[in-house]
């Protein structure tokens, strides 16, 4: 087989993979078009709609807060990247630049907690979160925290970090140190710049998670006026018998900010993905 062949191939799996990867997105915004009486669960599938109608759209946008459900997931997502950005950062520095005992030891079971998954520890973080008080029945603001502060920090983000800092040259370290300054001026103003790009690339990955997280919030959260979109979009079931018209309109609205972070983020993002796969 020569290369020719072999690239034609290799092209023609992943074309064959990107289209069964997008095909829910495509089902998704062809079931949004169509209006009342057009069958959306037709075989096979008619993905352009004979009934084309925009009224999804704003019928979903009347019929449930969406402003309301959008700012409570901005808050949520926006606090929660904020603080993966900064405590990663700050797990990291240790780890990759500072010599204790035990460090490497630390850095395992950091990487350990990877393979637990969420719903092995729910029970006991929703426990916790309940003896501190922080749910929506006590305040909005601890209904917020509740939903923030269980994914303020994770190992894949001190993972991300560590191996963004060990790709910076340790002179930089030392000039900063003969110039008088700190391990916290360090960090602050020499390593952080240098890792912009990664940070950038956490904040991504954070973003998307924390914005399309479902379990957590419906099982958290009671009072409706603190739903994200999509405990939001869900609740669309029972109000109007699983509608998928206008949970597949909210669905398509919801995923639109994820777009824009994504696409005002993109050029730290592919730079980030480089800059951490430097040394290991």
């Amino acid at each position: 087989m020569n290369r020719h062949t072999k690239g034609f191939l290799t092209h023609l799996i992943l074309i064959f993979v990107s289209v069964l990867s997008i095909f829910p997105l495509l089902w998704l915004i062809s079931t949004a078009l169509k209006g009342q009486g057009e069958n959306i669960f037709q075989y096979p599938p008619q993905f352009i709609p004979s009934d084309f109608t925009w009224e999804n759209f704003s019928g979903v946008w009347k019929q449930i807060p969406f402003i309301s459900y959008f700012l409570n997931s901005f808050i949520v997502a926006a606090f929660t990247v904020i603080l993966n950005v900064i405590f990663s950062a700050l797990a990291a520095y240790p780890l990759a630049r500072m010599d204790f005992k035990g460090k490497n030891l630390v850095f395992y079971l950091i990487l350990a907690t990877i393979m637990v998954p969420f719903q092995a520890i729910m029970l006991p973080v929703y426990l916790i979160i309940l003896k501190l008080n922080l749910v929506d029945s006590v305040s909005h603001f601890a209904g917020y925290l509740g939903l923030i502060l269980p994914f303020a920090v994770n190992a894949f983000g001190i993972f991300l970090m560590r191996q963004a800092f060990l790709a910076v040259p340790k002179e930089l370290e030392e000039a900063a140190f003969v110039d008088g300054c700190n391990i916290f001026q360090i960090w602050l103003k020499i390593l952080l710049p240098c890792v912009a790009p990664t940070c950038a690339v956490l904040a991504v990955f954070t973003f998307i998670g924390s914005w399309g997280e479902f379990l957590w919030p419906s099982i958290v959260l009671t009072d409706k006026s603190l739903y994200t979109l999509p405990v939001g979009i869900n609740d669309l079931q029972g109000m109007f018998s699983a509608n998928w018209r206008y949970i597949a309109a909210g669905s398509i609205i919801s995923i639109i900010p994820i777009i824009i972070f994504f696409l005002a983020m993109q050029r730290f993002f592919i730079a980030g993905q480089n800059e951490g796969a430097v040394k290991g």
